[in-house]
């Protein structure tokens, strides 16, 4: 990070975020204002008109709003930050090269907070990173260690009115939780003090630069929290310096589950964890469904022993955790029995694990997917239809629009259409209508009382407001 200026130097100059309502970049933002940098910022949403409430939000929080046409950037001074999918055609990027700014990615500018932090925990994986923050952010608060969080998603226990958004928390410089993305080769910025791995799974990477990539991870990491339940993290176990595992499943975990105590119901579980180090064991409540979270929450407590944070407290925190906004979020049942639930599946091993906790409780599902992107659809579209195919029953059926498009240049011609095609021929149940409302109007028409709709997807906030609109027109 040598070619950057160091944390100082940096939060003293004016930041402009392009994208700035992003779900990556928002927090971002939040925590350099918080630290009382000066952060202005533009948004292609913004100016269609679209997430009207969050942009007021930010602009009552004292964030200085432009539209995207390059007049926010104004000094050379300003550095501009960007994700590394914006098109070096934007008006702020084109306007930034004219005065010679600082540009810094999503990823180069939360490294850097992340790195001269007293401690860095990151939470990577192909899945549950989100979740696994959350969590981890929570114990660290209740244990009293004012962690700094930044995240991908709206953490519930830290939501207030004046902060509606809180997918960050300003705590202090000492401990900074993050999660640190494979997707885009970011992950190798960072040098965690406290690196845990969830699971690795195909996403947007071919699985041998995966197995690079996390190797590579856990080397840089100090101590290590890592799921020998998942294969392919077991095998890069050699690869860490100091350890502790966890597993739901595998008894050799140091942190796992004592055999029988799992009770599961449709909103919340119990188990009693153990630590195999010294035979400890305490109750956990955890109120979140599915086995997927069960490891999720083995993870955080993992993650929080590694940072120094007892078992007890940890698992005690946990039954205090609210989870996060669009992770088998409920939105309501409605009069007639049918559940609207809001989640952000949106790669084979997300979907799964989702569709898997709809299918433990009996009812049928209408599963709704909106595709993040084409080029995803394309790297994991014959993954996502054998999920589909798989996991649902012939009397379910599955729902997809076309992918989620904002602007700019995009190879279309892999859609929709050709994921429902393979899920029919996996015999599943699968209808392609390409406009979101139109699929709205579809799934009311088929619900009938006991129905669970799931909306899923990822990249756009508006799904939330999809999701409640179907559950107001079957109110």
């Amino acid at each position: 990070m040598s070619e950057f200026p160091t944390y100082d130097e940096l939060l003293a100059r004016p930041f402009f975020f392009c994208g700035i309502g992003g779900s990556g970049m928002l927090p971002l933002a939040q925590i350099l204002k918080g630290r009382g940098a000066h952060v202005a910022g533009s948004d292609r949403s913004r100016d269609q008109g679209r997430m009207s409430e969050k942009f007021a939000m930010l602009e009552a929080q004292g964030f200085e709003m432009h539209p995207q046409d390059g007049s926010g950037i104004s000094s050379n001074d300003q550095v501009l930050v960007a994700s590394a999918a914006v098109e070096d055609t934007v008006p702020e990027m084109l306007r930034a090269k004219e005065l010679g700014c600082l540009k810094l990615t999503r990823a180069e500018l939360n490294s850097i907070l992340f790195n001269t932090s007293g401690a860095g925990i990151a939470i990577a994986g192909t899945s549950g990173k989100s979740t696994v923050t959350a969590m981890l952010g929570w114990i660290m608060h209740v244990a009293g260690r004012d962690p700094t969080i930044m995240n991908g998603a709206v953490m519930k226990n830290f939501v207030t009115p004046d902060q509606p958004s809180a997918s960050a928390v300003i705590g202090s410089r000492s401990i900074y939780v993050s999660e640190v993305d494979e997707s885009d080769g970011s992950i190798a910025l960072y040098s965690p003090a406290v690196g845990v791995l969830l699971n690795i799974s195909l996403d947007h990477k071919e699985m041998d630069e995966l197995r690079a990539l996390f190797g590579d991870y856990l080397e840089r990491s100090r101590i290590s929290a890592v799921n020998v339940d998942d294969a392919e993290v077991l095998a890069l176990l050699p690869r860490a310096k100091e350890v502790i595992t966890f597993g739901v499943e595998q008894e050799k975990a140091q942190i796992g589950i004592v055999a029988g105590s799992i009770a599961d119901g449709p909103t919340r579980q119990a188990a009693v964890v153990v630590d195999h180090h010294d035979g400890g064991e305490y109750a956990l409540i955890l109120n979140m469904p599915g086995r997927h979270n069960l490891s999720n929450a083995l993870a955080a407590i993992a993650g929080a022993a590694c940072a120094g944070a007892g078992l007890e407290v940890a698992v005690k925190a946990l039954a205090s955790f609210a989870g996060i906004t669009r992770r088998f979020d409920i939105i309501g049942t409605s009069p007639g029995g049918v559940t609207v639930i809001d989640d952000f599946g949106h790669n084979p091993e997300k979907c799964a694990a989702t569709l898997r906790t709809l299918k433990s409780s009996p009812g049928r599902v209408i599963a709704f997917f909106q595709p993040h992107g084409y080029g995803p659809l394309k790297q994991m579209g014959h993954e996502l239809a054998e999920t589909f195919a798989r996991e649902l029953e012939p009397d379910d059926i599955t729902i997809m629009s076309d992918p989620v498009y904002f602007g700019g240049t995009v190879d279309s011609s892999e859609g929709t259409e050709r994921i429902v095609q393979l899920i029919r021929e996996n015999t599943g149940n699968a209808e392609h209508i390409p406009e979101r409302d139109d699929c709205g109007a579809r799934i009311v028409e088929l619900a009938q009382p006991g129905d669970r709709i799931v909306v899923m997807g990822a990249r756009d906030d508006t799904l939330t407001t999809f999701a409640k609109s179907i559950m107001e027109q079957l109110s």
